[in-house]
């Protein structure tokens, strides 16, 4: 009978009520901040050496061999390197030019902490078929301005604005983006754009993702950390800053394509998993379009781990966009 008293003394109830209610009230707060600090981490980067030109601290040994082989392609090539610059929404964006003699050209986009120097490696094979080549530090890295990255959707903008620069200031006839991760996302919304370039005549993507929560809600599975609520505080942030939301991307605009794309694609890859990667190709419009697997290969690590293959299916790719001429390697221009 006393414990029966007690527990259902008043006193006893709503000091119960506190305790559930302070409960909750630090549940929720340690989740407010939890998700700040993961987008403060993720996608801003309020001191520009955080993603700067200097190369990464934490490199593995496929990303060591990817900057060398990179940083040596662009040695070779420095008597054709221009230093470019371009303002678009306000900020300084910067990137480096490689005057191959070539009335065409390929936008490497890089991927999320990734400078222009990440680039190098990729454009090997596009100098090799005859292309010009510009690489870009994305708004917020390398040397242009920016705070925020706001995974492709102001990006994609920031690529048109580089293509119109190309245009105007080279000659350039015809592009291609080469994009990465979320390079590739913003390259899929710029060609899916009303305000794209008619010039823009393909993209070849790897590891693009349908949206980027999908790729956070895979890196906190990793990590064992929670999900439910969590990836929608995390989205709060997002919008709260850039106005977009990381539920949006490429998949809600790949159907609007009408120009060329090849998905290079690993099936390693934990972040933009496979199945994620056919639903996109899937979903494409678009009459050529291409999807071409690879056994091995860590997100954004697919060229390291068959540079011939990977290669081999850009070579096939431009051929089949430009029908009318051969990009065999005895025509390179480099």
């Amino acid at each position: 009978m006393i414990i029966i008293d007690i527990i259902t003394h008043p006193a006893f109830i709503w000091s119960v009520v506190g305790l559930v209610i302070s409960g909750l009230a630090f549940w929720a707060l340690s989740y407010v901040v939890a998700s700040y600090c993961v987008y403060d981490q993720t996608l801003r980067n309020k001191k520009r050496e955080y993603w700067g030109r200097n190369l990464p601290e934490d490199m593995n040994e496929d990303s060591e061999k990817m900057y060398a082989t990179g940083i040596a392609w662009s040695q070779e090539n420095v008597q054709y390197k221009k230093d470019v610059h371009i303002v678009n929404n306000g900020l300084n964006l910067y990137g480096e030019y490689y005057d191959l003699g070539c009335d065409r050209c390929v936008m490497i986009l890089s991927g999320r902490t990734d400078s222009l120097i990440y680039g190098y490696y990729f454009a090997i094979p596009y100098a090799r078929y005859g292309f010009n080549v510009l690489v870009i530090d994305a708004r917020a890295h390398g040397l242009s301005d920016g705070e925020f990255n706001t995974v492709g959707f102001e990006e994609s903008g920031d690529d048109i604005a580089w293509v119109e620069f190309l245009q105007k200031e080279y000659g350039i006839k015809s592009v291609i983006f080469h994009g990465i991760c979320i390079g590739a996302a913003g390259g899929m919304l710029a060609l899916t754009s009303e305000k794209c370039p008619a010039c823009v005549d393909g993209i070849v993507a790897e590891g693009m993702f349908p949206n980027f929560g999908e790729s956070v809600k895979n890196h906190l599975i990793e990590r064992k950390k929670p999900i439910f609520i969590f990836l929608d505080m995390i989205n709060w942030w997002m919008k709260h800053y850039t106005g977009h939301s990381m539920k949006k991307g490429p998949i809600d605009v790949i159907h609007k394509l009408n120009k060329p794309l090849l998905m290079l694609h690993s099936k390693e890859d934990k972040y933009s998993t496979p199945e994620y990667a056919q639903k996109l190709f899937d979903k494409a419009g678009g009459e050529s379009k291409r999807l071409v697997w690879f056994a091995r290969g860590r997100h954004s690590f697919v060229r390291i781990n068959n540079t011939e293959g990977y290669d081999a299916a850009i070579a096939d790719f431009l051929a089949e966009v430009y029908k009318n001429r051969d990009l065999s390697k005895e025509e390179a221009t480099v």
